[in-house]
């Protein structure tokens, strides 16, 4: 048995999405979205892809940076997947250990990383010196099964979608920004400026701009659903949020609703989202909604020994 770690190549991109979500139903990521992710990072970000190669053949793949957009600094992320069939055979720990030394490397003084909510993986995590934080719940919404009808829109209120925006994104930008700096995490990542969020968010190839549906108020947009796809049949709901002075109105609800309904018509028939464990607003509307909860996951975080900075 050969094990190689190196860095990702292009042609890498199949096999290190198969590698995330092989064995993970809830999640979604397509080979296109991984080039694009290494492709627009920012400088800044460090990012690194490496991937593990088991004779020949790539069977893992690590994402590992730095959350240059967070106002703490030295704050790094290592978020690693392994296929069911290689797991326990070291690539999980040869990835980590690339990881560790490039985060070090630059700057990082406190490692972040998702983990499954499964006894191997928190075993894993655990034993290389991660402790427990947050959690996070993934739910599943049927989409071949009635939905909820779309709320009545309030007076001067339109529906639109990120379609719309194509010239000029830069009002979805706004309500993206607001919506997270009251994100619940252990993270504050509103710091991400216009260029940096187009290159990593807006242009996305698996945004779909059709499906994400942006509610209009007093003449500006004030919340919305943002959605990526397979381009087949599954749909994930990336981020729904309202600008602070507009919440409690039923608008993210609103918006969510209408872009599952876009979803259906289209022909998708299975929906996920993910909600941090104490998000009471938004785990509200998805059970509203008929979301199901499917999986879990936890964040845990590590601070790097002297030794290795």
């Amino acid at each position: 048995m050969t094990l190689i770690i190196r860095d990702f190549r292009p042609s890498d991109a199949e096999a290190a999405a198969a590698s995330y979500s092989a064995g993970r139903p809830h999640l979604m990521v397509t080979p296109a979205a991984v080039r694009h992710q290494v492709a627009s990072a920012a400088p800044e970000q460090h990012y690194r892809l490496p991937v593990g190669e088991l004779d020949g053949a790539v069977v893992g793949s690590g994402r590992v940076g730095v959350h240059a957009s967070s106002g703490a600094e030295g704050q790094g992320f290592a978020n690693l997947s392994v296929l069911p069939a290689a797991r326990g055979k070291g690539v999980a720990t040869a990835l980590l250990a690339v990881a560790e030394e490039h985060l070090a490397g630059h700057g990082a003084t406190r490692i972040r990383a998702w983990v499954d909510d499964e006894p191997t993986a928190v075993a894993f995590a655990e034993k290389h010196g991660f402790e427990r934080g947050r959690c996070a719940h993934f739910a599943h919404l049927d989409l071949t099964a009635p939905l909820r009808p779309v709320p009545e829109l309030p007076a001067g209120v339109e529906l639109r979608t990120a379609a719309d925006y194509l010239d000029d994104p830069r009002p979805l930008h706004l309500v993206d920004v607001e919506g997270s700096q009251d994100e619940p995490g252990d993270l504050d990542l509103s710091d991400l400026g216009y260029e940096e969020w187009v290159a990593e968010v807006w242009e996305r190839p698996d945004l779909d701009r059709e499906l994400t549906t942006v509610v209009v108020a007093d003449g500006r947009a004030v919340a919305f659903s943002a959605v990526h796809s397979d381009g087949g049949t599954r749909y994930w709901s990336a981020f729904t949020t309202a600008s602070a002075g507009y919440r409690g109105r039923g608008l993210a609800k609103l918006a969510k609703t209408d872009s599952l309904h876009r979803a259906r018509a289209r022909g998708h028939t299975d929906a996920y989202t993910n909600n941090d464990a104490t998000n009471a607003p938004m785990l509200a509307i998805n059970d509203w909604l008929g979301y199901r909860r499917c999986a879990s996951e936890w964040v845990y975080l590590k601070q790097l020994r002297a030794e290795q900075l």
